[in-house]
């Protein structure tokens, strides 16, 4: 079974594994409270869903000073 999208590509795209693990959280709590009803459409997780957003290039991640 392969893990989509690739941990490492993921990793590539926020610079560090902290960055996307709280890029992911953020993201996905936001997805829980004001898209759960498209997620449940889908039948997708909202971690699934942020992690393949941030994949895709539809999150910026900003990072503080």
């Amino acid at each position: 079974m392969m893990i989509y999208p690739p941990i490492d590509k993921l990793v590539d795209k926020t610079g560090c594994k902290y960055a996307l693990v709280i890029a992911t959280a953020k993201r996905a709590k936001y997805l829980a409270e004001k898209k759960a009803d498209m997620l449940e459409e889908l039948n997708d997780t909202p971690i699934s869903y942020a992690a393949k957003e941030i994949y895709d290039g539809k999150v910026e991640i900003k990072y503080g000073d």
